[in-house]
C-alpha cells in the first residue's frame, strides 16, 4: 500500500497532466477563434473587391469615356501577361516588369474613396 507522500504525488502528478491538456485544448480554441477571424476578414474583402470590380466594369461598360480611364489604369497596374490577357491587354516587356520590380500589379492595396467627391 502506497504511502501518504505517494498518493499525494501520484495526484499532483495526474493534476500537472489535466492542467497541461485543458491548456493544450484552450490554445487551440483561441487558435481557432483567430483562424474564423482572420478567415472572416479575408472573406469580406474578397466580396468587397468583387462588388467593387463588378460595379467598375458595369459603368465601363455602359460609358466608353469611363471605360478608356479604366483601361489606361488597368494597363499601368497590371504586369503579369496572365493578369493583362483577362482584360485583352497586350504582355509587357520582360525589361518593363524587372524596372517596376514587381511581379504583379495587384499587391492587395486597399483603395479608399476620395474624400470630397460623391
Amino acid at each position: 500500500m502506497k504511502t501518504i507522500d505517494e498518493q499525494i504525488a501520484e495526484l499532483e502528478e495526474q493534476t500537472r497532466k489535466k492542467v497541461k491538456q485543458l491548456k493544450a485544448k484552450k490554445e487551440l480554441i483561441e487558435a481557432r477563434k483567430v483562424h474564423a477571424l482572420i478567415k472572416g476578414k479575408r472573406s469580406d474583402d474578397t466580396r468587397r473587391k468583387i462588388l467593387a470590380g463588378a460595379m467598375v466594369l458595369e459603368v465601363s461598360g455602359r460609358d466608353g469615356e469611363a471605360r478608356l480611364r479604366f483601361m489606361e489604369r488597368m494597363d499601368k497596374f497590371l504586369t503579369r501577361p496572365d493578369d493583362r490577357a483577362l482584360f485583352g491587354l497586350p504582355p509587357l516587356a520582360q525589361a518593363a516588369v524587372e524596372n517596376t520590380g514587381k511581379e504583379t500589379g495587384t499587391g492587395g492595396q486597399e483603395i479608399k474613396p476620395e474624400e470630397g467627391k460623391a
